[in-house]
């Protein structure tokens, strides 16, 4: 299978201390964990804090001027074994139209929420779809550039924070028991980002300890799968 990119569309993000780890996690040094959750640098720092959506971290690339729909782990979606990344790709052609702001070597970072995984949400056409970085390479823009590029025609993940360190359980206390993108089950847990002079510096998400990943997918349920969204009108079949 291609890797229109060359590398991952997405890497792996560390844990908070206390949040549930699973296969090949593993957390943040411990000081960083303190900027996030107990006191900042300095003014310089600044701490936002998103909802941590359950669904397929997929990606849209501009690849030399043309939009590729990639998995997390670089191949192009039309290439996995696994119907939702084909319903990916058939949305990514249907909505070109919202991918216009990406720039030859971007691509946009999200969660596709089409199949249910361990959460069940209530979206459509325009929330199926929920970004959360912009990239190129392995460098993140900052929250503001990816609000002003995609925020118009994109979802983008809840900010439910900005500003001084956040302890988690004031951070779990603004996601709330459901979030905020309409999920029918208890939310999954938080990404904390640090932004330092206007450039992000690092990562770490808190998942909750009750939180039991893959529960809905087939694999494990032994059932059919649950979606959250089909296309309106049936894919064309891809190559």
């Amino acid at each position: 299978m291609s890797k229109p990119l060359g590398h991952k569309a997405y890497g792996s993000i560390p844990h908070l201390p206390g949040s549930r780890l699973g296969p090949g996690d593993h957390h943040i040094h411990e000081g960083q964990a303190a900027i996030l959750t107990q006191r900042t640098r300095d003014r310089h720092d600044e701490i936002l804090l998103q909802e941590k959506l359950d669904g397929s971290c997929v990606a849209i690339a501009n690849v030399d001027g043309r939009l590729v729909a990639i998995t997390r782990a670089g191949h192009t979606a039309t290439s996995s074994p696994y119907e939702q990344h084909h319903l990916f790709a058939h949305w990514v052609r249907e909505n070109e139209h919202r991918f216009h702001f990406l720039q030859p070597g971007q691509r946009i970072v999200g969660e596709w929420l089409a199949q249910a995984h361990s959460i069940r949400y209530q979206v459509n056409d325009d929330t199926v779809f929920v970004a959360f970085d912009l990239m190129e390479g392995s460098n993140r823009a900052p929250h503001d550039q990816l609000a002003a590029a995609a925020g118009e025609t994109l979802t983008l993940a809840p900010l439910l924070h900005r500003g001084p360190a956040l302890p988690i359980e004031a951070a779990l206390e603004l996601l709330g028991e459901h979030g905020h993108h309409r999920a029918l089950d208890p939310a999954e847990g938080v990404m904390y980002r640090c932004e330092r002079n206007g450039a992000v510096e690092f990562l770490a998400k808190y998942v909750r300890h009750d939180f039991q990943p893959g529960r809905l997918l087939p694999e494990k349920s032994g059932l059919e799968p649950t979606w959250n969204w089909r296309p309106s009108k049936a894919p064309a079949l891809t190559p």
